[in-house]
């Protein structure tokens, strides 16, 4: 029997139930207010791991990675170097698909024992047994994926997967939340930027408004370097 178990998106509603008591209720909410007190989207991925190695049942490890369509592998988040380790390492021979290949068309994928599963034998010369990976976000050409990983075959069943699915779900509103938080303090530092270079201009070359600002997009796309960046060089010169 194959060791690999792929979970269709349609067996999963937006957010399943999962009527474990209040304790499983309790830590995530928990999970949830930590999430969003993170500040920046990397800091959002390096509390998740944090959280999910206590969170998800049988998890020893966790880690945040970037998959591109070719298959190359970024870990963005990582609970220790063995998840490093794991998540940069390779198929075992060229053309062999990684299990985390079937992510693209699946929303999660389950090892359950890594020396049967030929997807995922890498793992195996880690120790490491078992794996649950969890889509993040997804477009045409990348993937974010929260993987668990054990030291023990089978250690992620239905409990896990469910768990792991909520959790995730936590995660993406978190990340996506402090990207804008992140976006917007970046707009509004260039604007200030932009805007006392302007009177920089205005002062020193006796123009308005108008024309000061015209001026540093001129310059801007004659020198093919961003406004923003523009902006701060004139601001520190003077």
């Amino acid at each position: 029997m194959p060791k690999r178990f792929v979970v269709a998106a349609s067996e999963f509603p937006d957010l399943p139930r999962f009527l474990a008591g209040f304790e499983l209720a309790e830590a995530l909410t928990v999970a949830a207010r930590q999430l969003h007190d993170t500040v920046t989207p990397h800091s959002t991925l390096r509390t998740a791991v944090q959280l999910a190695v206590h969170l998800l049942p049988g998890a020893d490890h966790v880690g945040i990675s970037v998959i591109e369509r070719s298959h190359h592998r970024r870990t963005v988040a990582w609970s220790d170097d063995v998840v490093r380790t794991a998540e940069e390492s390779g198929p075992l021979t060229e053309g062999q698909a990684p299990y985390w290949a079937d992510l693209w068309t699946a929303p999660v994928v389950r090892v359950d024992d890594s020396r049967t599963d030929t997807g995922g034998r890498t793992l195996s010369v880690l120790g490491l047994r078992s794996a649950l990976a969890l889509r993040l976000r997804a477009d045409r050409s990348r993937l974010t994926v929260l993987t668990a990983y054990s030291r023990r075959p089978h250690a992620f069943d239905e409990r896990a997967t469910r768990v792991g699915r909520l959790f995730t779900a936590h995660v993406s509103i978190a990340f996506d939340s402090a990207t804008v938080r992140e976006q917007l303090t970046q707009a509004m530092h260039t604007r200030d930027l932009i805007g006392q270079a302007t009177g920089i201009l205005m002062e020193r070359m006796d123009m308005d408004a108008a024309e000061a600002f015209e001026s540093l997009v001129k310059a801007s796309q004659r020198e093919n370097v961003k406004l923003r960046d523009l902006a701060r060089r004139v601001v520190e010169t003077r």
